[in-house]
């Protein structure tokens, strides 16, 4: 991967897993741009978390991101919106693999209450290091992005 730059967010049930794999990142040699919240007690909402990361990718300000809300699904079905984002909710590092060799995601979605600190660097080791397959998926990633948003 040679953007080292990874957006994260994540909204009040998702922000201790957020603070683990901020830690990791860094510790990686990435540079994550953290789009909060960091205070677990405090209700965020995962729509508002997931348009600050979609943004900061229109915008640029990185190649990929992380969102992170209790289940995952509310992240999911909230930066899905955006029709240059292909986020994946992922429970495992298989699935984080087939999300970027088949799908070209672009965001990683995980469950913080779903999901162990040990998964969860697992499968954004995977996601960070999958190069899009190309081929026969090509052509089906191109069909996403001509889909009405």
């Amino acid at each position: 991967m040679q953007d080292k730059k990874i957006l994260i967010a994540a909204d009040h049930a998702g922000c201790p897993l957020k603070e683990g794999l901020v830690a990791y990142l860094k510790s990686q040699g990435f540079t994550p741009i953290d789009y909060g919240t960091d205070d677990p007690q405090t209700p965020s909402d995962y729509p508002d978390q997931a348009a600050l990361l979609a943004r900061g990718i229109a915008e640029q300000a990185g190649q990929y991101g992380v969102l992170i809300c209790g289940s995952g699904i509310g992240m999911s079905i909230a930066v899905n919106r955006y029709p240059f984002i292909r986020g994946a909710l992922v429970y495992s590092p298989k699935m984080a693999e087939l999300a970027r060799r088949h799908n070209n995601a672009n965001v990683l979605i995980l469950g913080g209450r779903m999901t162990d600190i040990t998964t969860a660097t697992q499968c954004l080791d995977v996601f960070l290091t999958t190069p899009f397959e190309g081929g026969r998926h090509t052509a089906r990633v191109a069909k996403l992005e001509r889909m009405p948003g």
